[in-house]
């Protein structure tokens, strides 16, 4: 078994609003040296690479279920594999 972590975030051209929420947070807690803060997820997925690839599979799943390609893009790293 694999574990990937799939991690889907705005693009640098999209406005992120919880991202300048807790920007804003921060400066009235008195940190003025934090510039930005960009918000995102993450999705842990445990693949089975005897069934399929496992670039092929956290594409298929990115792609397909996980990612607003207007908005969103995505990376990936493999965290474990058994």
């Amino acid at each position: 078994m694999t574990t990937v972590r799939i991690y889907v975030t705005y693009k640098q051209s999209v406005f992120d609003p919880q991202g300048e929420a807790i920007t804003n947070s921060i400066h009235s807690l008195g940190h003025d040296e934090v510039q930005s803060v960009k918000v995102g997820k993450f999705f842990d997925v445990v693949i089975d690479p005897s069934k399929k690839a496992v670039e092929e599979s956290v594409k298929e799943i990115s792609e397909e279920l996980l990612v607003n390609f207007n908005m969103e893009t995505y990376t990936y790293k493999v965290l474990e594999e058994k």
